[in-house]
């Protein structure tokens, strides 16, 4: 059995069992990475019934062969995971796929991804034609971000940014209730300038990546100190423990966060801002000082709530669960304890070809 989505954030609601009758309809959804793909059937009211992942297939040097392998990899964990479900008499409406990049989700493409190399590759049409199922599609930090808003942290609130904090630093947009793409390049204010001077790979300088990522706190610290680190949540911990490097390290990533934050605050109005990634797991060490540093940036702008995002790693998965619902007219509701649950949906059969 595997908990639903509201489990980290309500422990006072029984957790879900599955029925002697098995599984109803549920959709397969496939969250896309540089090193792995996360795959899982995911029912109507959002619960993740069957886990299944294997590494991402990577062609060095080659994009259009990278895609093909992913494509393939995709097509056979789907046939995986419908045989599964009809051995517990459950059937598989649509499918869901998430990729990082530039992805362009109205034209179904992948318009490009700098770590695997691929562009323009019709996700939609392609994989559409493999499975037959009806397939939805989308930028893997923005279908995060609304399955955060719809099912996590975010619960709630019409106006949410999630930003995740890793190797990179971008935000999903939830606005008046909807997911903001900006024709696919929304929500890129880790290559905002925040003064730190740095040249980054994008070309630009003092980019917000360049000080605050995971990875970029984890370089400045090893260079400042020439001691080695685990991450960047080992440096909150020296920072704990009184370590003045890890303090200037860690400052000037909190700055950097703020006034990236404060224009953000400034532009689309977030009433609650959701940090997850690598870095999220630093907790209090990281929102506690975030907060006063924005709260001094901040004048007339709409003050945004900050806390931890909800749904972990599984946040993707989920995302791509919405979105292969939605595909075939389904809104997975929002959770609530098991006796207020409304039913699950039954959408009707969908044409394949649609």
């Amino acid at each position: 059995m595997t908990r639903g989505p509201e489990d980290a954030e309500h422990p006072e609601h029984p957790e879900y069992t599955e029925g002697s009758d098995g599984l109803d309809d549920v959709v397969v959804a496939c969250d896309i990475g540089g090193t792995a793909i996360k795959a899982g059937l995911v029912d109507a009211r959002g619960f993740v019934r069957h886990d299944h992942g294997v590494p991402t297939p990577f062609v060095a040097g080659d994009g259009a062969a990278t895609a093909d392998a992913v494509l393939a990899e995709v097509v056979r964990t789907t046939a995986r995971l419908r045989e599964a479900a009809a051995e517990r008499g459950g059937r598989v409406v649509a499918l869901g796929v998430i990729v990082p990049g530039l992805v362009d989700a109205e034209a179904g493409l992948a318009r490009y991804s700098e770590n695997l190399g691929w562009r323009d590759v019709p996700f939609v049409r392609r994989l559409t034609k493999a499975t037959g199922l009806p397939v939805g599609f989308d930028h893997d930090v923005r279908a995060a971000g609304a399955a955060e808003q719809r099912l996590g942290a975010g619960r709630g609130r019409r106006d949410v940014a999630f930003v995740p904090i890793g190797t990179g630093i971008s935000a999903s947009l939830v606005l008046d209730g909807r997911p903001y793409a900006g024709g696919g390049w929304a929500g890129e204010i880790g290559h905002l300038d925040a003064g730190s001077g740095l040249p980054c790979p994008c070309g630009g300088t003092g980019c917000l990546e360049t000080v605050a990522s995971a990875s970029a706190i984890r370089r400045r610290y090893e260079e400042r100190t020439g001691r080695a680190v685990s991450g960047a949540v080992d440096v909150a911990a020296r920072l704990e423990r009184g370590d003045p490097d890890a303090r200037v390290v860690w400052d000037a990533a909190i700055d950097a966060l703020a006034v990236s934050l404060t224009g953000l605050a400034a532009v689309v109005a977030p009433e609650l801002v959701l940090i997850g990634g690598g870095l999220s797991g630093a907790g209090d060490a990281l929102l506690a000082p975030l907060r006063r540093a924005l709260d001094a940036r901040l004048t007339l702008q709409r003050r945004p709530e900050l806390r931890l995002a909800g749904l972990g790693d599984r946040a993707g998965l989920l995302g791509a669960a919405l979105l292969a619902w939605e595909r075939v007219g389904v809104r997975v509701a929002e959770p609530g304890p098991p006796a207020s649950r409304p039913a699950a949906h039954r959408p009707h059969a969908a044409d394949p070809a649609t």
